[in-house]
């Protein structure tokens, strides 16, 4: 491929950079940078297993004449028939005496070339900024043409050496899984942070579905930590290793800059958080965020390497997250975006709300605005799912307005909701069979080997984000209580007292989705920002506690049961049915 950087291969991703074409043919596909790159690896990874296949290789002990012949035999063969190769090269006439072993030295090439998580950076030029050129156009000229050019060398090499072509076609994304078209913008950038303006922007994203990708970590430990030392003061990074996915978070809009190690959890944002608009990119944003600042950066902080500062002179919050392996997990791209949201909702007068929301019709006409609070494996989405499988048939429809985080604002006398994100980040051991198999063309699937393996699928538009919903329930995601005559299912509380004492212990059972174990408590159910303000959440929560109870909101309880073992599936069930029966009447 045409690149004026070498391919970078980190971990299991690998990043190729465009900044003037693309390969339009298999010989520049063979003789590509990226091609003789892979092809040495493998041949390594070969050595180092010790694999049968070297045996091709006859008297060739020399890794580097291994490497020189063998290129050499691809690049022939993805451009002419076997007769002609032998007739014009007869040195290479020997590996056709096993075409079987060939063709697995083929097959297996291909296999380990996509075992990488692949991504294509395509950075947009001045002349076609200048020309009008639609990202769309750049797509359907480079990321598609791409996998076709590689599937068809794939093909190609191996019905030359096999003499007979496939009977099977498998239209896989055979060059790259994720592709970036990213640009420079001008946006007013405060001096303290202009190193940033060298940094591209995402501004279109071609993703292939379902994408399975296997982070560095599959757990999340940990709160953020307010500092009095702003993260970037002095800071200097290499910016052609980052990228920038300015992220629309509810009514916020937020630059998220992640390095290149960081690139398959920072692209997956695009399953969460819609991309910004133009005129959006152009303004200064209302909070910026450094995922995978060097490690020795970050010393200064102690134990605690995930800060944010409020950078009062510029009116900017600023979030920072080391480089470490030990972050490379989503949630800490995810919920420092939500947990620097929190703090201006806060300082605007909002009450953050970590839970979900959901606008729920039945077909009788009967509707309820209810939001369900809770910390992470509460049941909050797995009860919103399972109501929405055991009342399809009195179901009209249900609009999810948030997931995960959301705020509530006093407008006109009544408590409005609105939401942050039109994704799910979701474990997939609690999801519903009907829901996955309905969800799993559009996921972004994580660590789905390991423990507490997670799903990013979208599930709603900005616009029901950002429409602010009139709040009729607010209920505690309870997973740890059992269900008994004096603790039903769904408890509607008696008074403000009780009820702002349940929220504010914010009790669960520990499910693996954080380093917790047991029973623990957390702030109002949220570490992401009211924690760490106490003093100014404290009161915004009484005064929205107290109008609630005024204005005859149904503030309670829902008992789940997701903590409990064996109600896993059973307890958000029934805690849906109690919550359809409540909004039949």
């Amino acid at each position: 491929m045409k690149t004026t950087e070498e391919p970078l291969f980190l971990h299991s991703q690998v990043f190729v950079r465009s900044h003037e074409g693309i390969c339009t043919n298999a010989e520049e596909l063979t003789h590509s940078s990226v091609f003789k790159k892979a092809l040495a690896m493998y041949l390594s990874h070969l050595r180092e297993k010790g694999s049968p296949l070297l045996e091709i290789f006859t008297d060739m002990a020399d890794e580097s004449s291994r490497f020189e012949m063998i290129l050499e035999l691809f690049q022939s063969l993805a451009i002419m028939e076997k007769e002609a190769l032998i007739a014009k090269k007869p040195h290479l006439a020997h590996f056709f005496d096993d075409s079987y072993r060939l063709s697995r030295l083929v097959e297996m090439f291909y296999n380990y070339w996509r075992r990488f998580e692949r991504f294509f950076i395509y950075y947009t030029t001045d002349e076609e900024k200048a020309a009008g050129r639609t990202p769309y156009q750049t797509f359907s000229e480079t990321i598609e043409h791409l996998n076709h050019l590689v599937r068809s060398v794939y093909r190609d090499i191996g019905r030359r050496i096999s003499g007979r072509s496939p009977r099977v076609y498998r239209q896989l994304p055979a060059a790259c899984q994720v592709g970036l078209i990213v640009t420079k913008e001008e946006w007013p950038c405060p001096p303290t942070c202009s190193f940033l303006k060298n940094i591209p922007f995402i501004r279109q994203i071609l993703l292939e579905p379902p994408l399975i990708i296997d982070p560095l970590m599959n757990k999340r430990a940990g709160s953020f930590k307010k500092v009095d030392t702003n993260p970037l003061e002095g800071l200097e990074i290499e910016s052609g290793r980052w990228l920038c996915y300015p992220a629309r978070v509810g009514e916020l809009v937020i630059h998220l800059y992640f390095k290149d190690k960081f690139m398959n959890l920072g692209t997956a944002l695009i399953n969460l958080f819609d991309l910004a608009w133009d005129e959006e990119v152009q303004r200064k944003p209302d909070a910026i965020y450094l995922f995978g600042i060097p490690a020795e950066k970050m010393e200064k902080f102690g134990d605690n390497k995930t800060v944010f500062y409020e950078d009062i002179e510029n009116d900017l919050l600023i979030g920072a997250v080391s480089d470490d392996d030990f972050y490379g997990y989503f949630g800490y791209a995810k919920k420092m975006m939500l947990t620097l949201h929190n703090i201006i909702m806060m300082k605007r007068g909002r009450l953050p709300v970590h839970g979900a929301m959901a606008r729920i019709t039945l077909k009788d006409g009967k509707s309820a605005n209810v939001v369900i609070m809770g910390d992470s494996g509460t049941g909050k989405s797995e009860t919103l799912e399972a109501f929405r499988g055991l009342s399809e048939k009195y179901l009209r429809e249900i609009v999810i307005v948030f997931d995960d985080m959301g705020s509530l604002e006093l407008r006109d006398g009544k408590i409005a909701a609105y939401g942050t994100e039109t994704g799910a980040f979701v474990r997939l051991d609690d999801l519903s069979a009907d829901f996955a198999f309905d969800n799993i063309d559009r996921s972004i699937i994580m660590s789905p080997q390991k423990i507490n393996a997670r799903a990013v699928l979208p599930i709603t538009l900005i616009e029901e984000v950002l429409r602010g919903y009139e709040v009729e329930y607010l209920l505690y995601a309870n997973n740890f209580e059992d269900v008994d005559e004096e603790h039903p299912y769904l408890e509607q509380f008696e008074n403000v007292e009780d009820a702002i004492h349940v929220f504010r212990e914010g009790a669960r059972m520990a499910k693996g989705t954080t380093t917790e174990k047991g029973l623990v408590h957390s702030y109002f159910a949220n570490v992401f920002g009211p924690t760490q303000y106490r003093e100014i959440h404290e009161p915004i929560a009484k005064r929205f506690f107290n109008e609630m109870f005024n204005s005859g909101i149904f503030v309670g309880q829902l008992r789940t049961g997701l903590g409990i073992a064996g109600l896993e599936k059973e307890g958000p069930e029934r805690a849906a049915k109690a919550l359809f029966n409540l909004i039949r009447g």
